[in-house]
């Protein structure tokens, strides 16, 4: 199988990366291969029957066309400050400008043309005052919401322009290993259902997503592929009632705000604020569930979820941050019998866990029925758990009655961008014809700065 393109991982950057060679008008043969299904296959179960069923041989929130994007909040950042450090590759002025063209693709194909996030300067004035004296930086980022369900209609949209395009895209189709001839990438190695497939390219595009971060982890050393250990966030997922952030998401929407807090001071900070939405749960390998936040246009909840995460940087001799953090999510997993852990901010400063009965008493309704109350202090590592700590007591300043007793801790909250591969501002890997792009490469973080890369990417091929 010969083609000039292959990209492995239909997420935000490998779909935009051929969309802008479509766009360009490219006559190149290009093939996306994807382990998931098309958006319409898609279907979590737990909406019918109230919990998990761990669904093999991939979670369907997490894989799929569009990648874990079309079962997120549905929020594009258009502000190049948010989403990753690859503007310190591109440069400012390019991320930027790239997001404006990127932002208006999105529109074609169905975007709310609504902004979040603008138009109350000196409501934003106040926040961010009340941010400084709790010693915390406000990100006022532009937001565009597109929601969860109509994040699943326009990447559909997009899909079927693809394939109608001409774009080959093999679902079900799971990338095992790269073909590798003189640090020179010639394909890769995939297996769909019981077939064994090779196919070659002149270049290849891995882009394989938080989800696939361990995976290319792994194929960096194997192959020699230049990379060095990132960051990665431990944290957990905080829900309080939308009275409390009432102020917030009306001004700002999203509030991004950023501290680091005594003794450690490492960098914490809020992330996927979506106000009136539902915790959620999902499943990556080996059966590791983890908490995230779903933010629907028409369905709302009484209350506002958003993720509080701790960067964690490691040195030598350590360069496994991956493992790490999913042996942090393992030991809360065990806490709860595989499910998500969930405990009131007031029994953590009590030094004791949670009963389901006080969960019950409670003015909050947990969002994700299936949630054990319990103890996430006892998996969760000291200095993770003081600086989450410290920081919500800080947010308290800027959003009073965020710390307070009845406030809902979800645990394991991860995020895996920890494999930072080596590139250069056209993001060419030391191995001739390998490109790496997205979450997966480290350099991104949320579907405008992965979208963007793509697009990027898309003009070099094209």
């Amino acid at each position: 199988m010969k083609y000039d393109v292959i990209i492995v991982g239909a997420g935000p950057a490998g779909i935009f990366t051929a969309y802008e060679m479509l766009a360009l008008g490219t006559k190149k043969k290009i093939l996306i291969m994807e382990k998931g299904r098309r958006i319409s296959e898609r279907k979590c179960p737990k909406e019918l029957v109230g919990r998990c069923l761990n669904c093999k041989p991939n979670c369907h929130i997490t894989t799929g066309f569009s990648g874990a994007g079309a079962f997120s909040d549905g929020k594009l950042s258009l502000s190049y400050e948010v989403g990753g450090e690859l503007p310190t590759v591109i440069g400012e002025e390019l991320a930027q400008k790239t997001i404006e063209y990127t932002d208006k693709i999105y529109l074609k194909f169905g975007a709310d043309p609504k902004i979040e996030g603008v138009g109350n300067p000196e409501k934003v004035k106040q926040i961010r005052k009340r941010a400084i004296q709790a010693g915390l930086k406000l990100v006022d980022c532009p937001i565009r919401h597109m929601g969860t369900e109509r994040a699943q209609k326009l990447y559909a949209e997009i899909e079927k322009y693809l394939l109608d395009a001409g774009v080959e895209i093999m679902f079900g189709c799971e990338c095992k290993n790269l073909i590798l001839e003189d640090s020179k990438c010639l394909g890769v190695r995939a297996v769909k259902g019981r077939e064994e497939i090779e196919a070659f390219a002149e270049h290849t595009v891995v882009c394989t997503g938080r989800r696939g971060a361990d995976w290319l982890e792994k194929l960096c050393e194997e192959h020699g592929i230049a990379h060095q250990p990132g960051t990665v966030d431990i944290g957990v997922r905080v829900e309080v009632r939308n009275e409390i952030m009432e102020e917030v998401n009306d001004v700002l929407y999203e509030s991004k705000l950023i501290g680091y807090p005594r003794p450690f001071k490492n960098k914490v900070r809020t992330f996927c604020q979506n106000p009136g939405g539902f915790v959620s749960q999902e499943n990556y390998d080996n059966d590791l569930a983890v908490v995230n936040g779903h933010s629907y246009k028409e369905k709302k909840s009484n209350n506002t979820n958003l993720a509080i995460l701790c960067s964690h940087n490691f040195s030598v001799p350590f360069n496994q941050p991956i493992a790490y953090a999913q042996k942090v999510g393992e030991l809360t997993n065990m806490l709860a019998n595989g499910h998500i852990l969930v405990q009131r901010f007031g029994d953590i400063l009590d030094g004791k866990r949670t009963w389901q009965k006080e969960l019950m008493q409670s003015n909050i309704t947990p969002t994700i029925p299936d949630a054990v109350a319990g103890d996430i202090t006892s998996a969760m590592p000291y200095r993770s758990m003081t600086n989450i700590i410290n920081f919500i007591q800080a947010v308290d300043i800027v959003v009073p009655g965020f710390a307070s007793t009845e406030t809902l801790l979800y645990s394991p909250e991860l995020k895996f961008y920890s494999n930072k591969v080596k590139m250069d501002a056209d993001f060419n890997t030391n191995i001739a014809g390998l490109h790496c792009l997205g979450d997966s490469s480290g350099w991104t973080r949320g579907l405008m700065m992965a979208s963007i890369m793509g697009v990027l990417m898309g003009r070099k091929l094209a």
